[in-house]
């Protein structure tokens, strides 16, 4: 059985604002899905469904076999404790400690007043202590957040959404502020991680080479419609004129340089 199952979901925001229309797609335990496509086609808006940070107007999403369009406030807020969100500007409280964000990702599982005084309980603090050396960054765990660069506060919104302890990983574009070589890195550790626990992902990123070089599957939306499903090394020049519309992929001829490049010739 799906871990995920989306079928006909849309989202309407006016008769000529159809952000998703009739999608449908299933992910399963494990697997680690690439949504790409070009600006406007509906890839935040079908993660934000997923979760209901955005409402869908109609259609049916079902987790673990449960219709989270129909649950009601408590029991949303209990099937988000299992949803890990990975944010792509990161999402942290940059005044406290990498080790009290990642923490903070048991918000969902803790009293009220000891989210309020920090004091969790010594599991979640020995968790999130392993989680820091799973991303590498056990030795600044009592930084302040605002003290990393990109890629580390990526790195400890990875670990926050894991110390959920989820049962699937809902991705917003998670390399978009990073250098190439950080980036890399970032989908290297969240593809790991991801087959190590067997965890369901849906990635939306921009970047048509990472998501060919890290994604095994890759969903093509355009206009809120899905275009294209299958295996990343399907995405040839057919398929990605259907996603993005028409372009010359053939890489740059080395003598059309760009016009900086020849002003300072």
């Amino acid at each position: 059985m799906s871990t995920l199952q989306l079928k006909n979901v849309t989202k309407q925001y006016s008769a000529r604002d159809i952000a998703l229309s009739d999608v449908s797609l299933s992910v399963e335990a494990g697997e680690v899905v690439g949504l790409i496509g070009p600006s406007g086609a509906g890839k935040s808006t079908l993660i934000r469904c997923i979760n209901r940070l955005t409402e869908p107007t109609s259609g049916e999403i079902r987790f673990n076999g449960e219709n989270l369009v129909t649950l009601n406030r408590t029991q949303l807020r209990q099937s988000r404790r299992e949803i890990g969100m990975i944010f792509q500007e990161y999402a942290l409280i940059e005044r406290l400690t990498v080790m009290e964000n990642v923490l903070s990702g048991r918000l969902g599982y803790v009293p009220f007043w000891r989210s309020l005084l920090r004091k969790y309980p010594g599991k979640d603090i020995a968790n999130a202590y392993r989680l820091l050396d799973r991303v590498g960054l056990i030795e600044h765990a009592d930084k302040r957040a605002d003290a990393l660069s990109g890629g580390q506060r990526q790195r400890v919104g990875i670990a926050r959404a894991l110390a959920q302890k989820p049962q699937l990983l809902l991705i917003d574009e998670p390399t978009a502020a990073l250098d190439p070589r950080t980036a890399r890195q970032v989908m290297r550790l969240i593809k790991d991680i991801c087959a190590e626990q067997q965890l369901p992902a849906i990635i939306n990123i921009h970047d048509v080479n990472l998501a060919k070089q890290f994604l095994p599957r890759i969903i093509g939306l355009n206009a809120g419609k899905i275009v294209f499903d299958g295996a990343a090394d399907a995405l040839d020049d057919r398929v990605l004129t259907t996603i993005y519309g028409e372009e010359d992929w053939n890489p740059t001829p080395e003598h059309d340089a760009p016009e900086w490049v020849e002003a300072m010739a």
